[in-house]
């Protein structure tokens, strides 16, 4: 299945300044199977080692880390030759010891001939609760997520229609074939981008396999819970967890601990939801007074809202039957906005943006407002439906004269007003660099 990511790594590989590299993400999301074949198609051969499922890894680490001598063990360890240049060292689920995580500063330093690529998927928790000791500046990170819409795309062999959207995207004329992107994209919302449900799906088009597995996704987060945190804590990350769905599917999506418990109070539930943007598994979206350059300067922590990074997974919590979705069933036109808005910050942040939103003293809301590279601040408005109008974006409008509006809905392309106009299954083109 192919992924953007790996362009990354070939980019990674070539650097005349490269540094161990540490690939972070939410179990499930591909890491493992990406870098394995990146590793297989660019190298002579590639060292594998799990620091979860293989013990003896620990003991290599312990004694020092002189990365001569740790070179030497894991090459026995694994029956093959690691030589610079020509092999990839992959250490997965690195999160699980300390040791080697310091390591990679000592192979950046004196050793870095040797080509590693890291992955954790609990490893922002480890460094938080156990408090480790991260390498910082000397080794390069990148996230890793879902599959967004457009790798959904290549993967139903959709190259071709990814490339037209591309081109509608930018000239801002309709495109004939929209209701079939539509279609494509409401399937997307319910089956998500885990790279196994997709995989389900292409193969066995039903969608009893593609319910169990997320099921079974969703599961083993809970499971994870307990990894890193005391009793308590993971009591009180499953009770945050278990209510992001009914947060969305307000109204007023903004995050509301009493939700989770009556009387509850943010100070019992802040370790919780760090635990749960740490881990990968949820996104957090500040709420800002101001839609100024820069928007950092104008945010108010106390007041966000909480995503669910995948939405397959999100529609497997609300318990929706994939064929309401589908066809478009009214009967869960309550939820559709809080899965379409979710889906709206996943591509955000697969797209490397710092998403906020923006609210006027309760009386006007904007969805998302977001800052492109040039220092442009744009505000984004979403509608799961054709009914795009909007007093709140017209407030923005008028008060802070943006170079331009986004509205992201199930109509086509097009443009009026300054405001663009982008079917949802084109929001992927979106990028902070992008220039009307």
């Amino acid at each position: 299945m192919e992924r953007k990511i790996e362009k990354y790594f070939a980019s990674w590989k070539k650097s005349s300044g490269r540094m161990p590299l540490m690939v972070v993400g939410a179990r499930q999301v591909g890491k493992t199977y990406s870098i394995l074949s990146f590793g297989n198609s660019n190298y002579n051969n590639v060292v594998y080692f799990n620091f979860e499922s293989n013990p003896e890894l620990q003991g290599i680490f312990q004694r020092d880390l002189n990365p001569v001598r740790i070179v030497q063990e894991l090459s026995v360890l694994a029956g093959k030759t690691i030589t610079p240049e020509n092999t990839l060292l992959f250490f997965d689920e690195i999160q699980a010891c300390e040791q080697a995580l310091t390591s990679l500063k000592y192979f950046n330093e004196k050793a870095n001939e040797y080509h590693i690529i890291a992955a954790g998927s609990l490893l922002g928790v480890a460094v938080n609760r156990n408090q480790y000791s991260y390498p910082v500046g000397k080794v390069e990170k990148i996230n890793m997520y879902p599959l967004d819409f457009e790798e959904f795309l290549w993967a139903l062999d959709q190259k071709s229609g990814c490339r037209l959207i591309a081109e509608h995207f930018d000239t801002n004329i309709e495109f004939s074939l929209h209701s079939k992107f539509i279609d494509l994209f409401n399937h997307y919302l319910t089956i998500g981008g885990m790279p196994q449900v997709v995989k389900e799906f292409i193969e066995k088009r039903d969608f009893n396999f593609v319910v169990a597995l997320q099921k079974n996704i969703n599961d083993a987060y809970v499971a994870d819970m307990a990894k890193y945190a005391t009793p308590d804590e993971t009591t009180r990350i499953m009770a945050a967890f278990n209510t992001i769905p009914a947060q969305l599917a307000k109204e007023n999506r903004k995050f509301q601990y009493k939700l989770i418990k009556t009387g509850a109070r943010a100070h019992e539930f802040e370790t919780a939801l760090d635990w749960l943007q740490a881990s990968g598994v949820a996104n957090k979206c500040v709420k800002i007074t101001e839609g100024k350059f820069p928007l950092q300067l104008y945010t108010e922590n106390a007041a966000f809202k909480i995503y669910l990074s995948d939405n397959g997974l999100l529609c497997s919590k609300y318990g929706i039957a994939p064929h309401f979705l589908i066809s478009g069933n009214r009967i869960i036109d309550n939820i559709k906005g809080a899965l379409t808005e979710n889906f709206v910050m996943n591509s955000l942040i697969s797209n490397q943006f710092q998403p906020y939103y923006w609210e006027s003293q309760g009386k006007a809301e904007v969805d998302f407002v977001v800052q492109m590279n040039d220092g442009k601040v744009i505000p984004i408005e979403v509608k799961s439906s054709e009914n795009v109008r909007s007093k709140s974006l017209k407030q923005f409008i008028n008060k802070y004269k943006p170079a331009y509006s986004v509205r992201v809905s199930t109509k086509n392309f097009g443009f009026e007003n300054g405001i663009k106009s982008i079917p949802l299954y084109a929001f992927h083109c979106l990028t902070t660099d992008y220039n009307l």
